[in-house]
């Protein structure tokens, strides 16, 4: 077997926010967050062969209009690691969706080419966008800053959830355009010690996010997945995730996330629906 029959996979999965609260924002214009995130076992999947020269082929359910050229942030990390190589990213998350797509993608490409090469994962890997750092963990993690501050967090119990998209495409950078107030209060400094699911998803409902209003204003059909998730009784916390349009409901157990995401999914065919595990 040469180098090049070998293939290294990553898992590229779906960003949640649980909260997101916007506390500040830099002279820079750049917004300081703080936010609680954790992964879906849903997501995209990067493969990578060792190669001289480095092309991306593009494929999956959702790989229409994907550009397979720079402007994909696979290519993107390949290029800030330095790693030639064949790559085929399987994409199953919508695009702008508030659910990291982008970011996981580039975070798995960079962790592929990391294992391929030997070599050490980049220090700026922010460079390729706030979300990267985050999903370079690929877990349970609180995010602040700008994205670059990055803590992995313990004891998160397992979320069985249904994550909706409308198929709306939302612009982040319009979202923090409408946000009518930057200075908010974060989370507890301290976060608690969650005795279960149920537990967590009550103290989540506590929590925000700070851009579902402004999000909302822009793509009105974020509140209509929001009434779906609330509508059918089995979700015990529905709320957006990122800047939109996906939108999360917690469950009690999967087989309640697995009746919601069926339910809403015949009711709207034309949405992205998925049941999942957030861990």
């Amino acid at each position: 077997m040469t180098a090049a029959d070998v293939a290294v996979e990553e898992a590229a999965p779906a960003k949640i926010n649980l909260a997101l609260h916007v506390t500040g924002q830099r002279a820079d214009g750049y917004h300081l967050l703080d936010s609680l995130v954790a992964f879906a076992d849903a997501g995209d999947r990067v493969t990578a062969r060792a190669a001289t020269r480095t092309r991306l082929r593009v494929t999956g359910p959702m790989a229409a209009g994907v550009p397979e050229d720079n402007d994909n942030s696979v290519l993107r990390a390949a290029a800030l690691i330095g790693v030639s190589a064949d790559l085929t990213l399987d994409k199953h998350l919508p695009a702008a969706a508030g659910i990291g797509g982008g970011s996981s993608d580039a975070a798995a490409t960079l962790r592929a080419l990391a294992r391929l090469s030997g070599r050490a994962l980049p220090g700026d890997a922010l460079s390729l966008g706030a979300d990267v750092p985050v999903c370079l963990l690929a877990g349970a993690a609180r995010m602040r800053g700008i994205g670059e501050d990055v803590a992995a967090v313990d004891g998160l119990p397992a979320l069985d959830a249904v994550l909706v998209n409308p198929r709306v495409p939302v612009a982040t950078p319009a979202v923090f355009a409408r946000l009518e107030r930057r200075e908010n209060a974060g989370m507890p400094a301290v976060l608690p010690r969650w005795r279960d699911a149920a537990d967590c998803a009550h103290w989540l409902a506590a929590q925000r996010n700070d851009l579902e209003a402004p999000a909302r204003a822009l793509c009105p059909e974020i509140g209509a997945v929001l009434e779906a998730l609330r509508a059918g009784g089995g979700c015990t916390l529905a709320r957006m995730s990122g800047s939109g349009a996906t939108c999360f409901g917690l469950c009690p157990d999967a087989g309640t996330a697995r009746a919601e995401a069926a339910r809403i999914a015949a009711a709207r065919p034309d949405w992205w629906v998925v049941a999942t595990r957030l861990s």
